[in-house]
C-alpha cells in the first residue's frame, strides 16, 4: 500500500477513535447530571422549573464537547490536511 493509502487508513481509523471517545464523556456527563436534577426534583418539587432550566443549559454545554468531536472526526475523513501534501509527493495533483 502505498503512502496515499496510509493516509487514508490513519484518517479514516484516527476519526473513528475521534468520535468514539469523544462521545463517551458527553454520555456519561449527561447521564449523572440528568441522575442528579432528577433526584433534586425528586427532595425540591417546587424549585422543578429552576433545575429544568439549569440542566438543559448544562445539558448543551456538555453536549458541544460530543459535537467538536464531530467536527474533528468530519475534518479528519472529508478536508483532511495531509491530504494534499501526499497527493502532491505521489504526483497526483
Amino acid at each position: 500500500m502505498d503512502s496515499l493509502g496510509w493516509v487514508a487508513v490513519a484518517s479514516i481509523i484516527s476519526s473513528g477513535l475521534c468520535i468514539g471517545i469523544g462521545a463517551i464523556g458527553p454520555a456519561l456527563g449527561e447521564g449523572r447530571a440528568l441522575a442528579q436534577a432528577l433526584s433534586a426534583m425528586a427532595q425540591q418539587p417546587d424549585e422543578t422549573n429552576t433545575i429544568t432550566r439549569t440542566l438543559f443549559v448544562g445539558l448543551a454545554m456538555v453536549e458541544s464537547t460530543a459535537i467538536y468531536a464531530l467536527v474533528v472526526s468530519m475534518i479528519l475523513i472529508f478536508a483532511n490536511p495531509f491530504w494534499n501534501y501526499f497527493l502532491n509527493q505521489a504526483g497526483g495533483g
